[in-house]
């Protein structure tokens, strides 16, 4: 499969660049977007360009496949997945991934780990026989470029949904499972099936500066999934700054789904404030008359059994993340 046919199976992506040698990387925000990120905070930047769990999906009665793989950047191991007809059935985490290659991190000095790039390899996956449908995450917390990717039967464009701009912080992007099939994005849309560009990045706030025209893009919903970044604030101004920007880019008739924060257990002597908080977020977006809000705090278990680190939700955590916002998206009609 050339890297132009494999554009037709690969979702999440707003745009696509190839390399000299082969290389094809998928981009969900613009080159003005990232333009800002990189004005702004390096760790933006870094996480702007991540894979977020973008997904190759496809019909087909193959029963072997294979990708070239080529990490440029990595923020936490998680994994390339397999699922068919809806069943996860193979895993490769990125942990074995850098053993296998004889990769560590160098000491920084910060406590945080550095890379020497590239890393590359090889998947090969078995199918079942038969017709079915396929879907392959890409590592969520990572930059991967893929080449040469191969099948031993004809492929079919997989069905999807409603075209859905996915906004949020590091929770939206995949960070806390540590599987990229497991996050609640993942979760949520292998019920949904929306057609998704998944905006979440790590660290990130309510920050109208990101809200640009995406050229060619128009979303059929929005969802937005912030503000545990910013609780502390002393004003709501950059909340009511967002939703209006938000509205001036894309009108007041886009259906838009707020998601209040969920539960976070690892600041609480400050609980109280961050519950004020949420609520204020719920008030500001829920007097726009296009926007349905969801209540965070009845997403995930209250329980710390739930989280990686009593902020982001573990896979037990997303698990019920995703399928509660799955009945909460039908409950409410949106």
């Amino acid at each position: 499969m050339t890297n132009e046919e494999l554009k037709k199976h690969y979702y999440g992506a707003y745009s696509f660049e190839e390399t000299k040698d082969g290389w094809l990387q998928a981009f969900q925000y613009t080159a003005e977007q990232m333009q800002y990120f990189k004005r702004a905070f390096d760790f933006w930047y870094d996480r702007c360009m991540a894979t977020t769990a973008k997904t190759i999906e496809f019909i087909t009665e193959a029963t072997k496949i294979s990708f070239d793989y080529r990490f440029i950047w990595l923020g936490s191991p998680d994994s390339f997945e397999l699922a068919v007809d809806g069943m996860i059935t193979k895993i490769d985490y990125v942990k074995d991934i850098l053993e296998k290659n004889g990769r560590r991190p160098k000491e920084t000095g910060e406590g945080l780990p550095e890379w020497e790039f590239p890393i590359d390899g090889k998947i090969s996956w078995e199918l079942p026989e038969g017709k079915k449908s396929v879907v392959i995450y890409l590592p969520a917390d990572a930059t991967v470029l893929v080449k040469n990717f191969e099948i031993n039967a004809d492929v079919k464009k997989a069905e999807k949904g409603d075209k859905v701009l996915w906004l949020g912080d590091s929770i939206t992007q995949g960070y806390g499972p540590l599987r990229s099939a497991m996050t609640y994005v993942s979760v949520a849309n292998r019920l949904l099936n929306y057609d998704i560009i998944n905006q979440g990045i790590g660290g990130y706030i309510y920050d109208k500066k990101s809200l640009m025209k995406m050229d060619g893009y128009q979303p059929e919903k929005i969802i937005v999934a912030l503000g545990t970044n910013q609780f502390g604030s002393e004003t709501m101004t950059d909340v009511e700054e967002y939703y209006e920007t938000l509205t001036g880019i894309y009108g007041n008739d886009i259906p838009v789904l707020c998601i209040s924060p969920v539960w976070r257990g690892d600041q609480p002597d400050v609980y109280e404030k961050f519950v004020i908080f949420c609520k204020k977020v719920k008030e500001i977006a829920g007097s726009y008359k296009n926007v349905t809000v969801v209540d965070g705090l009845k997403l995930v278990p209250h329980l710390s059994e739930y989280y990686l680190d009593g902020l982001h939700p573990n896979c037990l955590g997303t698990e019920n993340y995703g399928r509660n916002l799955v009945e909460a998206v039908r409950k409410t009609g949106f």
